[in-house]
């Protein structure tokens, strides 16, 4: 059975909050909204959670799922290294709407799926995300969206596509953005735009002048 909580009323925003923790903690799956569309997410550290993440949106483990973190910091705890244009990149746009792809930190008791030992890590930019992602720890977060469908931009359209395969609804209202997040690979030397989104190649180089787009 699920539970929906409107995050614009505070009391149920602290309850929702809590709920969508225990839920989390206890390997079930929550709805939650973030700076770009809605995601679907549970403890990164919890291998059955994150299979039945998969299972829900009908993915397979060569779709592994991102990973979402409420402080620039608790990527050093993730990975092993993402060097000066990785660090200058996070810091100017982070929380936001940019995924660093690295190396993950061999020694992490999880499994997001077939990742080749990277792992893909973003800082929304979600008041309510990120005081759910402080209580939790790093989220395994995908985009909340079945296989083929497209990503809910409300909480209704999130319910049509998961009913109760989801124990927790967090409802922030209408996604403000529906631009995907930029995608940037710093396994490397220097950074590779793998995908571009909300931002642009362009403000990418006012920070890292040698990122190498996604055409190159």
């Amino acid at each position: 059975m699920s539970t929906v909580f409107d995050l614009s009323d505070a009391a149920e925003r602290s309850a929702g909050i809590e709920a969508a923790t225990t839920a989390a903690r206890r390997a079930e799956l929550i709805i939650l909204p973030t700076d770009t569309v809605y995601g679907i997410g549970t403890d990164a550290f919890s291998i059955p959670g994150v299979a039945a993440l998969l299972a829900a949106k009908g993915r397979g483990r060569n779709q592994p799922v991102p990973v979402l973190v409420g402080w620039p910091s608790t990527i050093e705890g993730l990975v092993r290294g993402i060097g000066t244009a990785g660090r200058d990149l996070i810091e100017a746009f982070w929380p936001g709407a940019l995924t660093i792809v690295a190396r993950a930190q061999p020694t992490l008791q999880w499994d997001l799926g077939d990742t080749s030992g990277t792992v893909a890590v973003r800082m929304p930019m979600h008041p309510a995300a990120i005081e759910l992602l402080r209580a939790v720890g790093p989220m395994a977060v995908s985009s909340a969206n079945a296989t083929g469908q497209s990503p809910a931009a409300t909480i209704e359209e999130a319910r049509q596509q998961f009913g109760d395969a989801v124990r927790v609804y967090l409802d922030g209202g209408q996604s403000s953005d529906s631009a995907p997040s930029t995608i940037v690979d710093v396994t490397g030397e220097g950074a590779r735009v793998l995908r571009v989104g909300a931002i642009t190649v362009a403000e990418l180089r006012t920070v890292v002048a040698d990122v190498i787009g996604p055409d190159a």
